[in-house]
């Protein structure tokens, strides 16, 4: 019997890389507004290698691009990037239709309700926060809970130890199949991966138990597993 559901955060819960694609278009924007001259096709191309060098978490990655470029930083073009970005980040930082209504169900229900994310604590209840839904979770795991990130089993064992569940009572729902089916899966807990979610493909050879469309299926599967 399912008493439990562990979710990601970003792109499970809320649309992160829709809301990163257009703080980054202000940014790039507001900093040619204030001086930058550079090629904007190339300003996406080197911001784009310091996020996969760096990580999508990374808090220099305008620094670094204007350092690749110009040579050094220019305090006013960075603070017209990181302004802009800011601006537009808040605004546009949107739960998945549908995700509210499902946390909204699973609590009336009674169920436990835990994140499982790899962002740093900090920026993860700034997003849990902005889409007003922080109040909805027994506990929330981010990497500076544990310094793991997913697949690694420390993340959903200390979840787990939270609600107080075994891994055989929660399901995981995420959007990446190696950090978090392959988690799951390793933990034997019941694996969803969540197709909506600007997923990533990763290895095909990790095969979740479910794939869900849209969060609100979530609903019939917690009954019917």
């Amino acid at each position: 019997m399912i008493k439990g559901i562990l979710f990601d955060l970003d792109n499970t819960l809320v649309d992160f890389e829709k809301m990163r694609k257009l703080a980054v278009d202000a940014a790039i924007s507001s900093m040619k507004d204030c001086g930058l001259k550079i090629a904007e096709s190339r300003i996406r191309k080197i911001l784009k290698e310091v996020y996969e060098e760096k990580g999508s978490e990374y808090g220099e990655v305008f620094q670094e691009m204007m350092k690749k470029t110009l040579g050094k930083v220019d305090d006013k073009i960075l603070a017209a990037g990181i302004v802009a970005y800011r601006r537009v980040k808040y605004s546009y930082l949107d739960a998945y239709p549908g995700t509210i209504a499902l946390l909204n169900t699973l609590k009336a229900r009674g169920y436990k309700i835990a994140i499982v994310s790899d962002a740093p604590r900090l920026k993860a209840w700034e997003r849990l926060i902005c889409m007003k839904i922080h109040n909805h979770f027994n506990a929330v795991i981010t990497y500076d809970d544990t310094k793991k990130t997913k697949p690694d089993s420390l993340p959903f064992r200390k979840a787990l130890n939270i609600l107080k569940l075994k891994p055989s009572e929660v399901i995981m729902v995420g959007n990446d199949l190696r950090r978090d089916i392959l988690g799951a899966n390793k933990m034997k807990i019941v694996s969803v991966f969540a197709q909506y979610g600007r997923y990533k493909i990763g290895n095909l050879k990790i095969k979740p138990n479910y794939t869900i469309k849209e969060p609100l299926e979530v609903l019939d599967l917690v009954k019917n597993i």
